[in-house]
């Protein structure tokens, strides 16, 4: 007999469970309630013996065990997860000064084949269930002992190709009984699914849309980004301007910048002209990251000074530039790196 996945159940659809093993629907609450604190079934200790025994017959709890764990001098955590049949995915645990961020993986693997990217390197295993998104903040909650405050979905994966699961995902962390974690504070960075942009406008979430960019012309975004060569810079762009129109939420660009590949003042003007062209009247603010040293791709990151005068080109054009302050960089807190290093 199929098992059921209780964790990735909102309130509503676990009470329905719950009553239709013949029990009281305000059991329901009571196992949310463990559930949202990594409590395996035995762990629930206001919950009788009878039900226990039939959630061990007729559910599971799709929990992520740590694999490895590396911590770095500044603080960062990165966590190497095992999931239940064997894959593993990668979080990171960040603190900073307004409260702790997680950076969670959707996908085990990934299918977009970013050139930079050591995520890729093999591909799409599978998609993660909603459960196993939320038992990685779970278990980072329950491992560090502290709260996690705000949340990146810019790990392993590309959260709109997980689209349905992502969505309930999202849900269960907002919610009251879930996490209860506000939307303003959660991140969901795509690489440029433009369908699925324009379903996301539509689901009323007052999350923030991450945007990975990485060039300003078609030839280039296309040798980093194969999806370019499904869903071009225009095609973006224009989703992304419909985004804003519907929602009101800024867009954040995310721009990697690859040594002697897009990262001169020539680019920055490129780019500037770009964003101008397809979304002047928004709030324009551009994440530059320089590329982390991935070994088997072979890419270097971009001098420090030229990083400063790509920035300063952009400032200049009147669009906020930022600078992603490096953290963990001496543990491969780069998504994938310790997922490849591993198998």
């Amino acid at each position: 007999m199929e098992k059921t996945d209780i964790l990735s159940m909102n309130l509503q659809e676990l009470t329905d469970f719950i009553v239709s093993l013949g029990e009281p629907k305000y059991r329901a609450t009571q196992v949310m309630g463990w559930l949202m604190k990594g409590a395996d079934i035995d762990e629930m200790k206001n919950i009788p013996a009878t039900l226990k025994k039939k959630l061990h017959e007729n559910a599971f709890v799709a929990g992520a065990k740590i694999a490895r764990k590396q911590v770095s001098s500044d603080g960062t955590i990165k966590y190497l997860y095992e999931l239940h049949d064997g894959e593993k995915i990668e979080s990171v645990f960040m603190r900073y000064k307004h409260g702790n961020t997680i950076c969670i993986s959707t996908e085990a693997g990934c299918p977009m084949g970013c050139a930079f990217c050591a995520s890729t390197l093999k591909g799409l295993s599978r998609r993660l269930l909603p459960s196993e998104m939320l038992s990685q903040i779970i278990s980072t909650e329950k491992d560090t002992g502290e709260r996690v405050s705000g949340i990146v979905l810019m790990g392993i994966g590309e959260p709109l190709d997980n689209y349905d699961n992502v969505m309930k995902f999202l849900r269960l962390v907002g919610s009251p009984e879930g996490l209860n974690i506000g939307y303003r504070h959660i991140s969901l960075s795509t690489c440029g699914l433009v369908d699925r942009i324009g379903r996301l406008a539509d689901e009323n979430l007052p999350i923030t849309l991450s945007i990975s960019l990485h060039a300003a012309d078609d030839e280039t975004r296309s040798s980093l980004m194969p999806v370019n060569k499904r869903w071009n810079i225009e095609q973006l762009l224009t989703a992304c301007r419909a985004y804003f129109e519907k929602t009101g939420r800024r867009i954040s660009f995310e721009y990697t910048l690859v040594r002697g590949k897009n990262d001169t003042v020539s680019d920055a003007a490129k780019l500037a002209d770009v964003l101008y062209r397809y979304c002047s009247g928004m709030p324009l603010h551009v994440n530059l990251i320089p590329v982390n040293n991935v070994v088997e791709r072979g890419f270097l990151p971009s001098e420090k000074s030229g990083v400063e005068a790509f920035a300063a080109a952009l400032e200049k054009r009147r669009i906020t530039a930022t600078v992603r302050r490096k953290l963990g960089s001496d543990i491969d807190a780069s998504c994938g790196q310790l997922r490849a290093k591993h198998d």
